[in-house]
């Protein structure tokens, strides 16, 4: 295994020779990630060596966020680089529409001669496009795929033995970065189940790899971000059928449960980031390390309890609020950790621009390479659009704007409740988000002003998709 050390100790005049145009490109997904469970963002006992070192390598973006915080709506963003309301994929709509699909990162990559390939939890379906039924690949997105479920994590094989789905997703990772010929460049989506907890388990919630057993038996596990019981401040809906506390119950609910599952959550985090290295590993052993830039985010955060929530799917920080981290090898080492607001949305054109892609007009995303580059670069945004739309009754529909001052939220359908389902927060004077300032007349102006942006920019994503 290559120790993460060396990630940092590449000599910079080498990695100066690497001047190809068409960089190797792998991006890296992890699953109900939130963004404060890695110890280079200060986590008490996690520990994420492999992504520290990306980060100590190139720059770790404290405010990065996405703008669905569900699974099947985020992967569509960020492969897409459009919001749910244009693109309109999430769990139980018609599959991605074939347009969309054709101006992904990977089809535009495979169509300009990188050899394009994906590893692990898809979690789409996409007209003409995506992964087979039976996990090969297609003609459209990826020359190779390999698709790793979890229910089980843990998977049989031919000998007898179980493997987890991590190192499974490390192998197959490793094995197309083996199998592409030297001189053709390759994009190499590598896509994590973990640490989404098993559903269908309610006494294993979270199944780590053997590798990671002995892992934090000892650790001072601290307690819920915000109180568990602070969701009895909240209208009926956040809490009367609403799965986050159905799955609250599930796994948090007493000091046992919180302790075990906490633990375990970590551990499955540790073995994700264990095959981060391996990949990265694999990189440096053809060659092509040198000449890599490694993109790693999470697909949502989570509440882990936070709040009296299980799950995501709201319009809190700790469901919005994602790590991500970004290494360029050519570059000279960095260790920055900027504050500018990155998205989502922003992954897909700024896999392009390191391409030399040129970025469809429809994209809504910004290409991060200026701020991964040039510690002076400007923001991108000072505000940004949340949604989440998935028509699933334990899950309340919304949308609204995030921006530096305030945040905006209307469940609009429960339009009966006290404000109308609404939500406004002052992030600057009250960053644990305590407080809905949406009844608050001394607030009215700045409500009715989020309203609107609210409304507007909807508008234009919905005109987007026509």
């Amino acid at each position: 295994m290559l120790a993460p050390v060396l990630l940092l100790l590449l000599n910079p005049a080498a990695a100066e020779a690497g001047t190809a145009d068409r960089p190797d490109i792998v991006f890296v997904l992890s699953d109900d990630h939130r963004n404060d469970f890695l110890s280079s963002a200060g986590h008490p006992f996690l520990r994420t060596p492999h992504i520290d070192a990306l980060a100590e390598r190139g720059v770790r973006f404290r405010n990065a966020f996405v703008t669905t915080s569900i699974c099947a709506a985020s992967r569509a963003t960020i492969l897409t680089g459009l919001y749910e309301k244009t693109h309109q994929f999430t769990f139980k709509t018609p599959p991605l529409q074939k347009k969309y699909a054709e101006d992904s990162y990977p089809a535009l990559l495979k169509k300009a001669g990188y050899r394009t390939g994906f590893v692990g939890k898809f979690g789409m379906q996409v007209v003409g496009g995506g992964v087979n039924e039976g996990g090969g690949p297609d003609t459209l997105l990826f020359d190779e795929a390999t698709v790793i479920g979890r229910n089980p994590y843990f998977k049989l094989r031919p000998d007898g033995t179980l493997r987890h789905e991590a190192d499974l997703c490390g192998d197959a990772g490793i094995k197309f970065i083996e199998e592409t010929p030297a001189g053709q460049p390759l994009c190499l989506s590598v896509s994590f189940n973990s640490a989404h907890a098993e559903d269908s388990d309610k006494k294993r919630h979270y199944p780590y790899p053997f590798a990671e057993a002995q892992l934090y038996a000892d650790a001072d596990v601290p307690e819920p971000l915000i109180e568990r019981d602070f969701h009895k401040q909240l209208p009926k809906f956040f809490n009367e059928g609403f799965m986050h506390r159905d799955r609250y119950a599930w796994r948090w609910d007493t000091p046992e449960k919180y302790r075990h599952n906490y633990i375990n959550y970590c551990r499955l985090l540790t073995g994700m980031d264990r095959n981060v290295g391996r990949v990265v590993e694999a990189l440096e052993v053809a060659g092509r390390l040198e000449n890599a830039v490694v993109i790693f985010m999470g697909d949502n955060g989570y509440y882990a309890g936070s709040r009296g929530f299980a799950g995501k799917w709201s319009h809190y920080e700790e469901s919005l609020r994602v790590p991500m981290v970004a290494c360029d090898f050519r570059a000279e080492p960095q260790g920055r950790v900027p504050e500018a607001v990155v998205l989502n949305v922003d992954i897909a054109p700024t896999i392009l621009d390191y391409a030399g892609v040129p970025k469809p007009e429809r994209y809504q995303g910004f290409s991060l390479r200026p701020l991964i580059e040039d510690a002076a670069a400007s923001p991108l945004r000072q505000e940004f659009f949340i949604e989440h739309r998935m028509d699933h009754d334990p899950i309340p529909q919304y949308e609204g704007v995030r921006g530096p001052r305030f945040k905006y939220a209307r469940y609009y359908q429960f339009p009966n409740e006290p404000g109308g389902g609404e939500f406004l927060h002052d992030l600057q004077s009250d960053p644990q988000e305590r407080r809905n300032l949406a009844g608050d007349p001394a607030f009215a102006a700045e409500l009715s002003r989020m309203r609107g942006l609210t409304g507007d920019i909807s508008g234009q994503y919905d005109e987007a998709r026509e």
